[in-house]
């Protein structure tokens, strides 16, 4: 597995619980097709399994 994931927002939060807001602004995405990049732990594993529906997820 890969020590890096690259994080992308796909999808708008409008609409969705406030709770999605805040697991995305934490993730340190902005807006809409920001991409960041995090350590492959189980704390970032955790909020991105959460709102995964927003996301698009890839290995670096």
């Amino acid at each position: 597995m890969a020590d890096r994931l690259k994080i992308t927002q796909i999808r708008s939060t409008n609409g969705r619980p406030a709770k999605h807001g805040r697991i995305i602004r934490s993730l340190g995405i902005k807006r809409m097709h920001h991409t960041v990049e995090h350590n492959n732990d189980p704390v970032i594993l955790g909020q991105i399994r959460k709102v995964s529906h927003l996301l698009k997820v890839e290995e670096v």
